[in-house]
C-alpha cells in the first residue's frame, strides 16, 4: 500500500464525529463527540487517534474524505448568510408561494415556512426568457449596472441570480453576475443555471438560493479544515462526499455546497450496499442509527435508491410539503428524529414521546456526564441493561447508571406513575416503533413489501435496536457489518468519484430533436467529466443516463434509464419503451391515448470501483466463546433475562451464539433478541437469523 492509497474518512455527526482509516493493516475507527463551537477541531482529533492506532504518521496520509451535515444545520437553523434573491419581474413571490400545497390539511392554522430570504431582499429584472430559450424582452446592461451598484452598496454577503427559464438560456444570468463580479470580485454569486439548469421555476429558484445562503459559511469552514489538516502534516488532497453518493473536490464543495445536503447519510447508504452486493442480496434495507437521527434506505441490486429532488428543513415533523424542496442528486431515504441523543417527554396527553430535539453532544445524554439532565434513548437503553457503563466507546466515556436513572425517574416514571425499568422500557418501545412506522410507509410509497427484505444495520445506536426492529417487521435477516459504529465514514472510502450533470430541455416525445439532446448531453459529458478526472487515478469511469418522462398534462416526471449514447429519429420507439417499461414497474400500467413528454436530462460521470469479494454465507457450527452473563430487558418477552455476552472479534467465521444475547464491540453492541441467532461470516460480518425462519 503506497501514501495515495492511504485514506481517511471521517463524518460529523450530530452527536459524535466518526473517523475511519485505511492503511496497510486494515481499518482503524474511533468516535469523538462532535465539537460545535470549532467542528474541524473534532475532526482532526479523530484523525489523530486512529492514526496512532494505526501506527501511522499523519504525513502518510494520502487522501481525506469527509462528510457533513452543516449545510442541513445551517437550512434548519436558518444560520446564513445576509443574502439577496435577484429574479424576473413578476415574480420575485414564487418561493413565498410555493406550490400552494396544504401538506396539513386540516390544520386550521397552518403556518407555512418562512422563505429564507425576506421579500424586501428580493429583487426583479425586467427581462423574459421563452421555454426554448428564446429571448422574449432582452436585459438592458444599464439595469444590470444600477442592480449591481444596489446590491454592493445595500452590503449583503452573498446572492443568488434565478431568472424564468435561465435553463435554456443563461445569458441573462451571467450578464447580471458579470455586472456584480465587476463591482465586487470577492462577492459570493450562484446561478441558477450553473446550480440548478432544470425546469419549474420553485425547485431551481429555491436550490440557488439555498446554496447562497450557505455558501460562505460552508467555504469558510472548508478553508479552516484545510488550513488545520496542513497544520498538522497532513497535505493530502480533501474531497467532500456529495449527497448523490459521490466524491467532488473540496473546491467543487465550497462553490456548489448544496450537493452536500445529506452528505453523510449517503455514505452510509454505500456502506450498506457493498455488503448488499457482497453477500448476493438484492432488497435491503438499510438502518443507520446515530445518536440524533435514524436513516432508513431501500437498496436494490447493490445500489441505493436515488432522487433529484429532496426536501429539507421541514417545519411539521416528517410531513412532505413542509420544508423547502431543493433540485439536487441525492440517495432517498427516510430520516427521522430518532437516536440515542433523542431527548424523551411526556406530552398534553400523558403519552410518552421521543424526539425530535436531541441532547447531541453537549450536553448530551444525563449518562454522560456532562450536564445534561433530560432523558434520552441511551439513558434507557442504559438502564435496561443494554449497555456497559464501563466500556462505552471503548471506556472514553463512563456513563453513570444514577444520572440515567434520576433522569427517567424525574422526567417519566413519576408522571406516569410507574417504574423506572418500565419507563426506560416505553422509551425505547416508542422509538423502535417509531422507526418501524417511518419503515413501513417508506417501503410502501415505493411499491415494495417490507418482509421480503434483509436489514443491513450500522451507526452507533442501530445494532441496539436492529432486532427489535426486526420483530416489528417481520424481517427474518439481518446483517451487521464489521465497523458497523462508524459505517457512514466507512462508506466514504468506498465512495466513487462521481458527478451529475442535469439539465432542462422539454420536448414531446413526437417531436424529438436528437440535435439538441445530443448537443446538451455533450455539454453535459464535458462538465461532469471535468469534475470527475480530478480524482480518479486510473481514468476508467462509466457514465449513465436518465431521462425525467411524463405523460402530457401530468404534474410530475418519473426517472428512464437509457443508454448512453448518440440519438437520433430512429431512437423515439426505444424511448418510449424504456418510458412506458418504468411507468409499469411504478403504477403498474400504462396510459392510451397521452403523448410522452421529456422534461429533463441527468447524465452522471463515476470512477469505476472494484467488486467486492463475494461471501458465501456461513451456518453456524461452533459455539461462541462466552466471556461473561448479564442480565437485559428483553423487549419481546417484556422481562428481565440472562444474556451471554460475546466480544465481537470472537465471532470468526461460523461461529454462532443464540439470543438472548450481547455482542461487544468498541463503538457499539448488537442485542441478539430470544427469537434471534447471530453467525460469524467470512468477511467479519454478524448475520442475525430469526430462529423458526433458519
Amino acid at each position: 500500500m503506497t501514501r495515495s492509497d492511504i485514506r481517511v474518512g471521517v463524518d460529523i455527526g450530530g452527536t459524535f464525529t466518526d473517523v475511519a482509516l485505511d492503511h496497510p493493516g486494515g481499518t482503524a475507527t474511533c468516535k469523538v463527540l462532535t465539537d460545535y463551537a470549532e467542528p474541524e477541531r473534532a475532526i482532526l482529533k479523530g484523525i489523530e487517534i486512529a492514526a496512532q492506532n494505526a501506527r501511522i504518521p499523519l504525513s502518510d496520509i494520502g487522501q481525506v474524505i469527509h462528510g457533513t451535515t452543516l449545510v442541513t444545520n445551517a437550512l434548519i437553523e436558518r444560520r446564513g448568510a445576509n443574502m439577496a434573491f435577484i429574479t424576473t419581474e413578476g415574480f420575485r413571490d414564487v418561493i413565498e408561494m410555493r406550490s400552494e400545497n396544504r401538506f396539513e390539511q386540516y390544520d386550521l392554522n397552518l403556518q407555512l415556512p418562512k422563505p429564507l430570504v425576506p421579500r424586501k431582499h428580493r429583487f426583479t429584472l425586467n427581462e423574459r426568457v421563452g421555454p426554448k430559450g428564446d429571448v422574449l424582452l432582452a436585459l438592458d446592461p444599464a439595469e444590470t449596472q444600477q442592480m449591481a451598484r444596489r446590491i454592493v452598496e445595500s452590503g449583503f454577503e452573498a446572492v443568488a441570480i434565478g431568472l424564468m427559464h435561465a435553463y435554456a438560456n443563461d445569458a441573462h444570468e451571467r450578464m447580471m453576475a458579470d455586472a456584480l463580479k465587476d463591482l465586487s470580485p470577492d462577492l459570493s454569486v450562484s446561478l441558477s443555471s450553473v446550480i440548478s439548469p432544470q425546469m419549474r421555476e420553485l425547485p431551481r429558484f429555491n436550490t440557488v438560493i439555498a446554496n447562497a445562503y450557505v455558501q460562505p459559511q460552508v467555504s469558510a469552514y472548508l478553508n479552516r479544515l484545510v488550513t488545520k489538516l496542513r497544520g498538522s502534516g497532513i497535505n493530502a488532497p480533501v474531497f467532500m462526499l456529495h449527497s448523490g453518493g459521490g466524491l467532488i473536490s473540496v473546491e467543487t464543495a465550497s462553490e456548489q455546497p448544496v450537493r452536500l445536503l445529506e452528505s453523510g447519510p449517503a455514505g452510509g447508504a454505500i456502506f450498506a450496499a457493498e455488503f448488499a452486493r457482497a453477500h448476493g442480496i438484492e432488497k435491503v434495507m438499510s438502518f443507520d442509527m446515530g445518536g440524533t437521527t435514524a436513516k432508513i434506505c431501500l437498496i436494490e441490486n447493490g445500489s441505493p435508491k436515488t432522487a433529484s429532488t429532496f426536501e429539507v428543513a421541514r417545519t411539521y415533523r416528517f410531513k412532505k410539503g413542509s420544508g423547502m424542496t431543493v433540485s439536487t442528486p441525492v440517495v432517498e431515504m427516510v430520516e427521522i428524529g430518532a437516536g440515542g441523543g433523542s431527548i424523551a417527554s411526556i406530552d398534553q396527553m400523558g403519552r410518552i414521546q421521543v424526539g425530535p430535539r436531541s441532547a447531541a453532544s453537549e450536553p448530551g445524554p444525563a449518562c454522560y456526564q456532562r450536564g445534561g439532565v433530560e432523558p434520552t434513548v441511551t439513558d434507557s437503553n442504559l438502564v435496561l441493561g443494554r449497555l456497559d457503563p464501563d466500556n462505552f466507546a471503548g471506556g472514553e466515556i463512563p456513563l453513570s447508571v444514577d444520572n440515567a436513572f434520576t433522569a427517567l425517574s424525574d422526567k417519566i416514571a413519576s408522571a406516569q406513575g410507574i417504574e423506572v425499568t418500565e419507563a426506560a422500557f416505553g422509551v425505547t418501545e416508542m422509538v423502535d416503533e417509531n422507526m418501524a412506522n417511518a419503515a413501513r410507509v417508506h417501503t410502501v410509497e415505493n411499491g415494495r413489501d417490507i418482509e421480503h427484505f434483509t436489514m443491513i444495520a450500522f451507526g452507533g445506536g442501530a445494532p441496539l435496536h436492529a432486532c427489535r426492529l426486526c420483530e416489528k417487521l417481520g424481517i427474518d435477516a439481518l446483517l451487521i457489518p464489521p465497523g458497523a459504529g462508524v459505517g457512514s465514514a466507512i462508506g466514504f472510502l468506498r465512495a466513487p468519484f462521481s458527478y451529475e450533470a442535469t439539465r432542462g430541455l422539454f420536448q414531446t416525445l413526437s417531436e424529438f430533436d436528437a440535435g439538441a439532446v445530443n448537443a446538451a448531453l455533450q455539454a453535459m459529458e464535458v462538465e461532469a467529466r471535468e469534475f470527475v478526472e480530478q480524482g480518479v487515478r486510473d481514468g476508467r469511469t462509466t457514465t449513465s443516463l436518465t431521462a425525467f418522462m411524463r405523460y402530457a398534462g401530468q404534474g410530475w416526471e418519473i426517472p428512464v434509464p437509457l443508454p448512453h449514447k448518440a440519438f437520433s429519429g430512429c431512437d423515439v420507439d426505444e424511448i418510449l419503451t424504456a418510458f412506458e417499461e418504468a411507468y409499469r414497474t411504478l403504477f403498474g400500467r400504462t396510459i392510451d391515448g397521452l403523448a410522452p413528454e421529456i422534461t429533463n436530462w441527468s447524465l452522471t460521470v463515476a470512477s469505476v470501483l472494484p467488486e467486492p469479494d463475494a461471501v458465501h454465507r456461513q451456518n453456524g457450527r461452533d459455539a461462541a466463546t462466552i466471556s461473561r452473563t448479564r442480565v437485559i430487558y428483553d423487549a419481546a418477552l417484556r422481562r428481565d433475562v440472562e444474556a451471554q455476552e460475546v466480544e465481537r472479534r470472537s465471532m470468526k467465521s461460523g461461529s454462532a451464539v443464540d439470543g438472548p444475547a450481547v455482542i461487544v464491540e468498541v463503538e457499539t453492541s448488537t442485542i441478539v433478541t430470544s427469537a434471534y441467532r447471530a453467525i460469524g461470516q467470512p468477511d467479519g460480518c454478524l448475520l442475525l437469523i430469526r430462529k423458526d425462519a433458519s
